[in-house]
């Protein structure tokens, strides 16, 4: 029986496969491969490749710490440097599978007997003692094991390439807040001379007042525009603060941490040098979120075949040694002594909801290749609009640039023909109006540009390559 026994299963092991299909990674449209649309005759770019460490372009100290602490002490990546690990836990307890599975149980009872049921010459109230050790080993003969370790490595290059994905917009988002805050101090200071300009004038046009060379109403509509640009100091300091907050946040800080450096700049963030880009080959081979849509893919792949295993024999090897006794003193002697080996079949006849959960494993495999199709699509997407928008901020800042150096002259003639009685006082008010908005306007270009030069780097998805290991403890351990 034993030599039956063996060559059974010696028989399945050499018939044994590893079912379910097996993956191949899906390729990227052709054209996604070469120079991005935007990136071509454009001066502020170069197909250069990108950087890793791309805030560093700015060469600015004060950045580069915060945004080193934020890719230590960020809750978001915390968050996510422990789902990680729970993937790995879940890839050990795969790959547990593939040993041998041994256990050990014990119990002892003390009871009495009826007397109908006593042996004789045995008492009636007695211990009843047992133990034994089980051993089992699952033949992984259809790859049901293999495959599940299989998309447990999926899913854990997955949670890897999310964490890269987090840590690409915690560079980004913390060099965007400092990048705000530096936007929002200069622009306070740009609203703060476009309140002293309109100051002086209002002073002037007093003076002529008392000379009778002009009307009381043209200080009062001085006045009035003084007022108005006083009128935006507050929300642009409130913008300030709660840019700092952010970059606080960010950081692993309570606001009142954050050390005063971090708000110390009052002129925007500009690099004025083309930005390296790349191209579309590179961008999905770094872009995160493209790995973890393609890992995803893979560990559905998979699960097709633990799925299909279900439809075969499932054959485990097994063993048992133990004893049983009536007595502490009995269950130590040999006459109690058990022991079982052999091999357990396990096979399910009816295969419908085999079947179903193959269809289902399909269904999830289907979905994800849509969704690795359209983060390949979203990661273009995104960069070209990026830079198409940088490109068009650039644009918008030269035109602006220049009409506030236009207004500038017409308002210093303006000036000066009042000075001289030549021009009455709502002609020089519509002059310091203009110059004005034309100067409010410019900073909030200037910010702009910042803004979509970080957009085009998030997009270009760097700043997770040789990224710090991950705090883990509390907020607010972050040195000031």
């Amino acid at each position: 029986m034993r030599r039956i026994l063996l060559a059974a299963v010696s028989a399945l092991a050499l018939a044994g496969c590893t079912v379910g299909p097996n993956y191949a990674a899906p390729g990227h449209p052709h054209s996604a491969s070469g120079a991005f649309v935007g990136a071509q005759n454009a001066p502020a770019v170069t197909p250069e490749p990108v950087a890793g460490d791309w805030w560093r372009l700015y060469d600015d100290p004060v950045l580069d710490r915060l945004v080193a602490d934020a890719l230590v002490h960020n809750t978001d990546l915390r968050v996510a440097v422990a789902n990680l690990a729970k993937a790995r836990a879940s890839l050990r307890e795969a790959g547990a599978d593939r040993l041998p599975q041994a256990g050990v149980g014990a119990s002892a009872q003390y009871g009495r007997l009826p007397a109908s049921q006593r042996a004789p010459g045995a008492d009636r109230e007695n211990w009843n003692v047992d133990a034994g050790l089980s051993v089992s080993y699952e033949v992984d003969l259809f790859g049901r094991i293999s495959r599940n370790v299989e998309a447990a490595r999926g899913d854990v290059a997955a949670a890897a390439a999310d964490a890269d994905a987090v840590r690409v917009m915690v560079a980004a988002e913390t060099a965007r807040a400092y990048a705000d805050s530096a936007s929002t101090a200069a622009r306070l200071d740009v609203a703060r001379h476009i309140v002293t300009l309109l100051d002086q004038s209002s002073d002037l046009t007093r003076r002529r007042v008392n000379v009778g060379l002009a009307a009381p109403l043209d200080v009062a509509r001085i006045a009035a525009l003084r007022n108005q640009r006083q009128a935006d100091l507050p929300a642009l300091q409130a913008a300030h603060e709660a840019a700092l907050f952010r970059l606080a946040t960010l950081t692993g800080r309570p606001p009142a941490d954050l050390p005063s450096e971090a708000g110390a700049r009052t002129t925007m963030l500009r690099l004025d040098r083309p930005i390296p880009v790349g191209d579309g080959a590179a961008l999905l081979a770094r872009r995160p979120d493209v790995r973890s849509a393609e890992r995803r893919l893979a560990a559905s792949t998979a699960r097709i075949g633990v799925a299909t295993a279900d439809l075969y024999p499932r054959v485990t090897l097994g063993g048992s040694i133990g004893s049983t006794g009536t007595g502490f003193s009995d269950f130590f002697g040999a006459g109690p002594l058990r022991w079982l080996v052999g091999p357990l079949l396990n096979w399910s006849i009816n295969q419908s909801a085999a079947r179903a959960r193959i269809a289902g494993a399909q269904a999830d495999s289907q979905a994800a290749l849509a969704s690795f199709d359209g983060a390949v699509l979203g990661a273009l997407r995104e960069t070209e609009t990026a830079l198409s928008a940088y490109k068009g901020a650039i644009e918008q800042r030269q035109a602006l640039a220049a009409a506030r150096d236009e207004a500038a002259k017409a308002a210093d003639i303006t000036r000066a023909r009042q000075r001289e009685g030549a021009i009455d006082g709502l002609e020089a008010l519509d002059a310091e109006r203009t110059l004005a908005d034309a100067q409010a306007a410019l900073a909030v270009a200037d910010a702009a540009i910042a803004e979509r030069q970080i957009d085009l780097f998030r997009a270009l998805g760097g700043g997770w390559q040789d990224a710090p290991q991950v705090a883990q403890g509390g907020a607010g351990k972050a040195k000031g």
